[in-house]
């Protein structure tokens, strides 16, 4: 296991945040988001970090390095449901930087109120899906993102 990044509760901790609301396809039987719509969630407030940050992953993808970042693992711990049509903030944090892993830490808020914490695990592939080294502009990354408007 490579995870050891504990998520903050708390959202100043966190120097980027991406807001997504819910949709109803994504409830379950009881009203609640499906805790199998996290990881997605957990994905686009990552691609739009790097992109908020200068690196879009389309470019980083397809640019000279062409590298992936492939999840290796996967953390959700659930405090308190998220429903329908609410307004998430996903604070996102870039640590545990290595020559070929990084980690990612969240913290999911309605509100002020925490409904979540996870962390991804990521290696870095090439296009063939072969382990590459990390690229170089991860470690302007690892503390550091911006606040969306």
């Amino acid at each position: 296991m490579r995870l050891s990044l504990q998520p903050s509760l708390d959202s100043s901790d966190y120097r980027y945040t991406h807001v997504l609301r819910t949709r109803f396809a994504e409830t379950d039987a009881m009203g609640i988001i499906h805790h199998g719509s996290y990881p997605a969630y957990l994905e686009e407030a990552r691609v739009a970090m790097l992109s908020a940050a200068g690196f879009p992953y389309a470019e980083v993808r397809s640019g000279p390095e062409g590298v992936d970042f492939a999840v290796l693992e996967l953390y959700v711990r659930h405090r308190r449901p998220l429903r329908f049509d609410e307004e998430v903030q996903t604070h996102v944090t870039v640590g545990k930087l290595t020559r070929t892993t990084f980690q990612v830490g969240y913290l999911l808020e309605v509100g002020d109120e925490a409904r979540a914490t996870a962390v991804t695990v990521h290696g870095a592939v090439d296009a063939d899906g072969r382990p590459s080294r990390m690229p170089g502009f991860l470690s302007e990354l690892v503390g550091v993102g911006h606040q969306e408007p």
